[in-house]
């Protein structure tokens, strides 16, 4: 059957319609021949305007009035001189077709050096990504990179910022090892010194590769805005989190993505492990933890380094307890666990009653724990028991109990965490500069981002329980009392500082030293522990001293933010304080005071 030819109207039609766009054409590029000196004056008095506009942006408003007399001298001036009219807009045209001659380059692809560029990245990539039975292989020896990358940046240097690669669907992108070889691969040839993102989809078969901006390290220790409970432990990437917390940086306000920690009964990562190297802000995030903890909860640290790093916390209201030293260390976590035990008793007993929890055991209590591999070390020089031991009852029970532990350890010290303080430590952090496997090591994941070895204080990896491995800047938290700290940093913290305690309410720390005889044979062991001494109500009533024959004078009831002496073995000793009778053997049958610890039952 013969095919009949299409009508001429649908067969030439095709050839007028490309005629039509080939005589518009060059209607178009004739009359912008024409109307080019326009074009270009227009483009100049565009400029000029937008010039004009952001100086009277930048002028400041006092200057502002000055400024437009001066103008208006200048056009009253132009205005009478003859033919100075004519000669100002002269003037004005020669100066926009000066400012417009300058037209934008449009790149419309890469330049000869990034072309370059790209073709080592495709031929470094061809042994990881093809095969010898791959029949249409799309990365080959000499092949075309345009099919492989959809999509490139580059900065002004010259180096990638942004690379889509399509891969095979072969390649083993769900074994960690394979991805981790093509991460350092594209790392290398990209230029060091950058952090990169790699986002693999293994729907698509597609590896996205960018570089990240700095997280700023602007943003100062301040009053965040969040709920009893929430610890904003740093900032990320905007696209990381889905919250934000309104902030005061150094350029003004703003929105900053924030790594929210959530404490307490329902928090399924009550406590926190932080590790870094010297220097890498580990015991900054530790004073931020506690700055703002201390308006909802008290606060005990223990610092192993001994370096007074929270000497600006000594004395202050809600701080119960800032031990350096191993006995002192050693008494205030032996109190934290008979505290921790008391809550739970006390908590069980009301909810048998059907009463709600006590008020002092719904407080949260925050142990902050730095550096303790030295007092470890300390105490197995001495025979004494690591503090960790006692951290025990604080990490299995504290989330009931209300209380929270956050422990900081520099890398050369890992080895020393006991076995407690790492499986209850779900929630990570690291500081510092450090290698993909320290990360994976503490983080238990590695992170999708390529470490650099140049790092400000308090740069480093979040993440809590399960969760992805987040980017994280800590607020900038310095000793206000060292001297290279900053006036703004050092106004910063001390705003946040609560007020020192008063003559009336003020608590001293003393050692008192219990005498061995006839102690031992009651069943106490001979020891020196930190016990709380409350000063007199007023100055001018002195507590009358005590003596063994003496009447015993009313005990001064302790301040609620106080703890009081950690037990003794086997039985629970009694605090010292100020106008107390020396401490008896027996117990009181009396109502436990506020934080004093209770037996446990059986």
């Amino acid at each position: 059957m013969a095919r009949r030819p299409l009508p001429r109207i649908l067969s030439s039609g095709s050839a007028q319609i490309a005629r039509s766009r080939e005589i518009a054409r060059t209607a178009a590029d004739s009359a912008t021949d024409v109307l080019q000196p326009l074009i270009t004056v227009s483009r100049g008095l565009r400029k000029l305007a937008a010039t004009a506009r952001a100086k009277w942006a930048a002028t400041p408003k006092e200057r502002r009035g000055p400024t437009l007399l001066l103008v208006a001298a200048c056009v009253l001036v132009v205005a009478l001189v003859p033919y100075g009219p004519l000669l100002a807009l002269v003037t004005l045209m020669g100066a926009a077709a000066w400012k417009g001659r300058e037209r934008p380059v449009v790149k419309t692809g890469p330049d000869d050096a990034e072309i370059a560029r790209l073709k080592g990245l495709y031929e470094a990539l061809v042994p990881y990504f093809s095969v010898p039975d791959d029949p249409a292989p799309l990365f080959t020896h000499g092949g075309d990179w345009s099919g492989a990358f959809g999509e490139y940046a580059f900065d002004e240097d010259g180096r990638p910022t942004r690379l889509r690669i399509a891969y095979p669907p072969y390649f083993t992108d769900g074994e960690p090892a394979a991805r981790a070889r093509v991460e350092q691969l594209l790392h290398a040839k990209s230029g060091r010194g950058r952090e990169y993102h790699f986002d693999w989809d293994q729907e698509g078969n597609l590896l996205v590769m960018s570089v990240l901006s700095a997280l700023p390290a602007t943003i100062a220790a301040q009053r965040f805005v969040t709920v009893p409970g929430e610890t904003v432990l740093g900032f990320t990437d905007e696209d990381a989190v889905q919250r934000t917390v309104p902030v005061v940086a150094a350029d003004g306000t703003e929105d900053a993505p924030a790594v929210v920690w959530r404490t307490g009964p329902r928090s399924a990562e009550p406590h926190l492990l932080a590790v870094g190297q010297p220097g890498s802000g580990t015991t900054s995030l530790l004073r931020s933890i506690a700055l703002q903890a201390l308006p909802h909860g008290d606060v005990l640290i223990v610092e192993g380094g001994g370096t007074g790093e929270y000497a600006c916390l000594t004395g202050r209201d809600g701080v119960l307890a800032v031990e350096c030293g191993l006995s002192g260390a050693l008494a205030s976590l032996e109190w934290a666990a008979h505290e921790t035990e008391r809550r739970l008793i006390a908590a069980n007993r009301a909810r048998q009653a059907g009463h709600p929890a006590p008020e002092d055991t719904r407080r949260p209590l925050w142990i902050l724990l730095d550096r303790p591999g030295v007092l470890g070390h300390l105490a197995a020089a001495d025979g004494r028991p690591d503090p960790q031991e006692l951290l025990q009852v604080p990490l299995r029970h504290g989330r009931t109990a209300q209380v929270t532990v956050v422990v900081a350890e520099q890398f050369d010290s890992t080895d020393t965490l006991s076995e407690t303080v790492r499986s209850h430590t779900r929630a990570r952090i690291v500081l510092g500069p450090a290698s993909a496997e320290q990360i994976e090591a503490v983080l238990g994941v590695a992170p999708h981002t390529t470490p650099t070895p140049q790092v400000p204080a308090g740069r480093g990896y979040a993440r809590l329980g399960t969760g992805p491995v987040l980017r994280l800047q800590v607020p900038a938290t310095p000793d206000p009392y060292d001297d290279s700290t900053s006036e703004a940093h050092r106004q910063a913290v001390l705003a946040l500082l609560p007020e020192r305690r008063t003559a009336a309410d003020a608590v001293a720390v003393e050692t008192v030293g219990f005498e061995s005889a006839g102690l031992e044979s009651a069943g106490f062991e001979t020891t020196t522990l930190k016990t709380v001494t409350v000063a007199a109500a007023t100055a001018t009533e002195a507590a009358p001293a005590s003596t063994p024959d003496a009447a015993p004078a009313p005990t001064p009831a302790p301040p609620r933010h106080e703890p009081d002496v950690a037990p003794l073995t086997p039985v629970a000793p009694v605090a010292r304080y100020e106008g107390e009778p020396t401490p008896r053997l027996t117990a009181d049958p009396g109502p436990a005071p506020r934080h004093a610890p209770v037996a446990a039952e059986g």
